[in-house]
């Protein structure tokens, strides 16, 4: 099957195609899993400590004003 039909069956671009082939081209399925899994957690992460640096700002500024 050509790449071109191939994107056209599920409906993705050809430009998105290549850039999965580049990003999973060598990988197994199960070294894209956890990479997959990899990148969930470190968002997780990135997520709590954007929340705490949130809040550890607004505590500077209740202190400040008092």
């Amino acid at each position: 099957m050509k790449t071109a039909e191939l994107c056209r069956k599920h409906g993705i671009s050809d430009a998105t195609f290549y850039n999965w082939k580049a990003k999973y081209g060598g990988m197994t399925v199960s070294e894209a899993a956890r990479l997959r899994a990899l990148e969930d957690e470190n968002r997780r992460l990135k997520k709590l400590l954007a929340e705490s640096m949130l809040d550890v700002s607004a505590l500077k500024d209740l202190l400040g004003k008092n």
